[in-house]
């Protein structure tokens, strides 16, 4: 098992995953379609510094994916490492997948830029399992609540 960085011709599986992601977990504010996910996956590979997409092999069969996106935080005094999204596949979660990415990426191993300070990730206040894991894991929550403006809303 492991997680490693995806080939241009992953491209149709991780789509395929970041749809079956948001048919389980949907965003009450837009319909995610394979489109954002085509135009994400050519955007890290022309701009690398912004991000990078992984997936998760076990036994030669890809089986689940993450985005990390890479950010300046003034607050926090550096680079963060943003988990945008982390899907593995129903049939092989609960076998401590997810926990091994996000503890390797904790230790710093497969980040963005040497200097990350940190990890940052969203979640849905529904989805009481990745809540419960990344609590688990270290994260936690605060007083604020995330805002967003979209051009074209």
């Amino acid at each position: 098992m492991s997680w490693r960085q995806a080939d241009r011709g992953e491209d149709d599986q991780v789509v395929a995953f970041c749809l079956a992601l948001y048919r389980e977990d949907p965003t009450p504010a837009l319909a995610v379609t394979a489109d954002h996910a085509c135009r994400t996956l050519l955007r890290l590979r022309q701009t690398p510094a912004k991000g990078r997409t992984l997936v998760l092999e076990i036994d030669g069969r890809l089986q689940g994916y993450a985005f990390l996106i890479s950010y300046w935080s003034n607050e926090y005094g550096g680079e963060l490492c943003c988990i945008d999204e982390l899907y593995v596949e129903p049939e092989v979660r609960g076998e401590g997948h997810a926990t091994l990415l996000i503890e390797a990426l904790a230790r710093g191993e497969g980040l963005l830029c040497a200097e990350t300070v940190g990890l940052a990730l969203e979640v849905m206040p529904g989805n009481t399992r990745a809540l419960a894991l990344y609590e688990r894991l270290g994260f936690r929550g605060g007083n604020r609540a995330l805002r967003r403006l979209i051009r074209g809303d």
